[in-house]
């Protein structure tokens, strides 16, 4: 009676542990896929803020023409800028760095407007660069929603027992929006005012 009593409990914790290994390997992996469908949820909101960028554009180089139109190179530059930021499909270094550079470009057509007291006060561009201005703000929520995304997954890809997991599954890597080169170096205040 004992030997049979003690090899029924060891069925019964066998059975407890291996539901207790069950469970644990159901939630790290509906939390890895959360965590994945997070990534891509924010990768499709900063697709649309890129789009919105994308369509305010023309608008924006259409009014800037009219007003500079000796400032070509910088209008052609932002129009191949917008092309080539548009052809790129997935969140690649390469597209963010065309994103870095858009933006980029984009700023100095609003430097421009210092240079033309007309195009710096009229309403169609003042409008647009409100609406840019709204834009890049959400850009940037955009981009910290993103990379708080990416670095959940990346923890669970790289961290114990979750990694373990992961390792079965097939994950893309997603890359972290950095800050540019240019937006990187140290700001000379002298430099501003000496302008």
């Amino acid at each position: 009676m004992g030997a049979l009593f003690g090899s029924a409990m060891w069925i019964i914790i066998v059975w407890i542990v291996l539901v207790v290994l069950a469970t644990m390997i159901i939630t790290i992996y509906n939390n890895i896929i959360r965590t994945r469908n997070s990534v891509e949820e924010n990768v499709s909101a900063i697709d649309t803020v890129f789009q919105n960028r994308y369509d305010l554009i023309p608008n924006l180089v259409e009014v800037v023409k009219q007003y500079a139109s000796h400032e070509k190179s910088i209008l052609e530059e932002v129009t191949k800028l917008r092309s080539q930021a548009m052809s790129g499909q997935d969140m690649s270094k390469e597209k963010l760095e065309q994103e870095n550079m858009l933006s980029g470009t984009l700023k100095s057509i609003f430097a421009l407007s210092e240079n033309y007291p007309d195009l710096k006060a009229n309403q169609n561009f003042i409008e647009l660069q409100n609406q840019w201005t709204e834009i890049e703000d959400r850009m940037q929520a955009a981009r910290r929603a993103y990379n708080a995304s990416v670095k959940a997954l990346n923890d669970i890809k790289q961290m114990f027992p979750s990694n373990i997991i992961a390792s079965f599954m097939t994950i893309k890597q997603y890359e972290m929006f950095e800050a540019s080169q240019e937006a990187r170096k140290s700001l000379d205040a002298k430099e501003l005012f000496s302008k």
